[in-house]
């Protein structure tokens, strides 16, 4: 009863949104937090690159220099004193800095692939709580389905209790199973409202609303039909592979890029000044003149660099080798599991099967039991044995649906084709 009071404030004032699987997986590559989370690791990525860049591109640079002058024309910051001072540099020949920009391009390939892994890990989530919320939307109503009969059946012992063709004590069974059916389902639309509550956080919906699954007739997906396949997809398709793959060619620009600080650099310069004449030069120069400009190359050759490059070399060659055993590791783990989640696919088919067979066996036998009580050859235990065993098996045949529902969307998700896989 706490529980119950517990929800009701926040059940009263949510807004239910009913979504198909396909709408619910859009919504939420829309909108959940951490799909944008990503996204913006994916434009910082992509602005890294043209930060590395920049030294490439030619820059200019206009401003003043004006000073007065007594004595001999000293420099302003460098440059002679002018009344307009124009600078241009750009980098020519910077093997470092060549190699940090493929390192910034490759780490702008590993921040999508680990944005495509995010988006995979939303989308499952989201089908894994919208396969659960749905399945507890459907006990929910079987639940409520269930009261009438019960409340006839009610009904009817209480006429013959009357009649004296009952004893007193199977209207108070009858009673009481009425009560249990319907506490049953109490409970079941409390944990239907928690999980679709559930699946608004995923959605990204605003606190207190829900998402319902809508009803959608979905055909079943299509999965890989041998283990062999399931395994090569996997490994195919897994994103945490291709970006620890691209992180070690990201190590590997990096590595290249230290060992390139000893390597000579080569920049293009260009310089214009406008001098006034009350900086003095006419007094300390044979020849004045107002326009003044050069253009060059900067040529630096590092003689002695110090170690530290090697040292960062050596320590993103380190960092490299452990990517390396890390792949290794991984792809074993995506073999096992692989291989785990496909046993389990065919389990779950074999137990919805079995399931299926069940249910219809004691949906005859209800019929069969309610037949005879309305020929007063059954009692009224007898038919609320067997109606609560169809009930069972419904509950039965529902988990055991939406267990095979969660294992082949698993599967999928496993070998890469869980999005193209959901329904349009």
């Amino acid at each position: 009863m706490n529980r119950l009071i517990f929800l009701l404030p926040g059940l009263l004032s949510a807004e239910v949104h009913q979504l198909t699987l396909r709408s619910a997986v859009d919504l939420a590559l829309k909108q959940n937090p951490d799909v944008l989370l990503a996204r913006l690791d994916e434009q910082r990525a992509a602005l890294a690159i043209k930060v590395a860049r920049d030294p490439f591109i030619p820059k200019l640079y206009v401003g003043s220099g004006a000073a007065y002058t007594t004595g001999f024309p000293m420099s302003v910051e460098g440059s002679a004193p002018s009344i307009v001072q124009a600078r241009g540099v750009a980098s020519v020949y910077n093997r470092q800095q060549k190699f940090q920009l493929e390192r910034a391009r490759e780490e702008s390939k590993t921040a999508s692939i680990d944005a495509g892994s995010r988006r995979t890990e939303v989308v499952y989530r989201t089908v894994e709580l919208y396969l659960d919320a749905e399945r507890k939307g459907r006990l929910a109503e079987m639940a409520a389905r269930a009261i009438p009969g019960a409340r006839k059946i009610e009904d009817i012992v209480r006429a013959r209790a009357e009649e004296g063709r009952e004893l007193p004590v199977e209207k108070s069974r009858a009673a009481l199973e009425t009560a249990r059916l319907e506490h049953r389902k109490l409970e079941m639309d409390l944990d239907r409202e928690q999980a679709e509550a559930a699946l608004a956080v995923v959605l990204g919906l605003p606190a207190g609303d829900l998402a319902r699954p809508a009803e959608d007739q979905r055909a079943a997906p299509s999965v890989p039909m041998t283990v062999g396949e399931a395994v090569e997809a996997a490994l195919r398709e897994n994103r945490e592979i291709a970006r620890i793959e691209s992180a070690m060619r990201a190590k590997g620009w990096e590595a290249k890029a230290e060992r390139a600080a000893r390597l000579p650099r080569l920049d293009l310069v260009a310089q214009y000044g406008l001098f006034a004449k009350f900086n003095n030069f006419e007094e300390y120069f044979n020849r004045f003149q107002r326009h003044n400009g050069q253009i060059g190359v900067s040529l630096q050759i590092p003689v002695f660099a110090g170690a530290a490059s090697q040292a960062m070399a050596a320590r993103a060659d380190n960092e490299g080798a452990r990517l390396r055993l890390e792949l290794d590791q991984l792809r074993g783990r995506i073999r096992t599991e692989t291989q785990r989640r496909f046993l389990e696919l065919k389990r779950a088919e074999s137990a919805r099967q079995l399931t299926r067979q069940a249910l219809e066996v004691a949906r005859e036998d209800l019929g069969i039991q309610l037949a005879r009580f309305d020929e007063g050859r059954a009692t009224v235990k007898q038919v609320e044995e067997a109606r609560a065993s169809e009930h069972l098996k419904w509950m039965e045949y529902y988990d055991a649906q939406a267990a095979l529902d969660r294992a082949r969307y698993a599967l999928l998700s496993q070998t890469g084709g869980l999005e193209a896989a959901l329904p349009r």
